[in-house]
């Protein structure tokens, strides 16, 4: 059984993905030892996952809420969509997948010229629209209320159709193995059918997914060409250098460290 507190420091997690150990003790007016045991416990029954200084969601088999996930690591979205809309020439055809990195990432190409964009993401369509030099093809299919994702065996025979120079795409976790992962298989079969249909393909994705976990596999890192994140651990370093992926990190000091081998 759960305390009310603990209640509610699951559904705040619910709502923004991450709670603070920090942050909660002030809210509560409680000691910090006494969230550490809120959360310790919320833990044990697998309903959150410690990370240094709080809890994210255990995020099993549902994901956190789009708009919530949108303030998620806000700053390292917007670098990592500046980075990738800086791989991606004038004049070029792309997809782009449903997520709120990519989501930055068409943010950011919305200065470039002559772009073909095709994506089953809503919000990329909204945002591309208005601009003249975007030729913005969104694909058919069921939409998700949840995050205007469009998904379905028609959104997976769209974008069939198509053979572009880049495709970028966003996952909602990454394993230590590098197995890329999502919650939902209709998503996941759009994704696969994207990967297949694009010359080079750039995986989009920040730190955050390094701690989280989804049941649906959409393949793995082996199958990217380029890998733009804030900031990777040592065990994404080693899997981009055996498998020939561009890494690049985003985060302060550290810049572009797609090297031969690990210092």
């Amino acid at each position: 059984m759960l305390s009310d507190r603990q209640m509610q420091i699951l559904e705040g997690a619910k709502r923004s993905g991450r709670v603070t150990v920090d942050e909660l003790a002030g809210h509560y007016d409680v000691s910090v030892q006494t969230i550490r045991k809120d959360l310790n416990e919320l833990c044990e029954q697998r309903l959150l996952s410690r990370v240094h200084g709080g809890a994210v969601l255990s995020s099993g088999v549902e994901n956190v809420g789009y708009d919530a996930r949108r303030t998620i690591a806000a700053e390292e979205k917007a670098a990592i969509g500046k980075a990738v809309a800086d791989l991606i020439p004038d004049r070029a055809s792309l997809f782009i997948n449903i997520g709120t990195t990519t989501e930055a990432v068409a943010h950011a190409l919305l200065r470039h010229a002559g772009l073909m964009v095709i994506t089953n993401n809503i919000n990329v369509a909204t945002a591309m629209r208005p601009y003249p030099e975007m030729e913005v093809v969104i694909a058919g299919g069921v939409v998700r209320r949840s995050d205007g994702g469009i998904v379905g065996e028609a959104a997976v025979d769209f974008i069939r159709q198509f053979r572009v120079d880049f495709a970028v795409i966003g996952v909602s976790a990454i394993d230590a193995d590098g197995s890329l992962l999502d919650f939902d298989y209709r998503e996941v079969r759009v994704a696969q059918a994207i990967i297949s249909n694009a010359r080079h393909v750039i995986l989009a994705s920040d730190s955050s997914k390094f701690e989280r976990s989804a049941p649906v596999r959409i393949g793995h890192l082996d199958q990217m060409n380029t890998f733009v994140t804030d900031i990777a651990p040592t065990s994404i370093h080693r899997i981009c250098r055996d498998n020939d992926v561009r890494l690049i990190e985003t985060a302060p000091h550290v810049g572009d460290r797609n090297r031969p081998s690990l210092s």
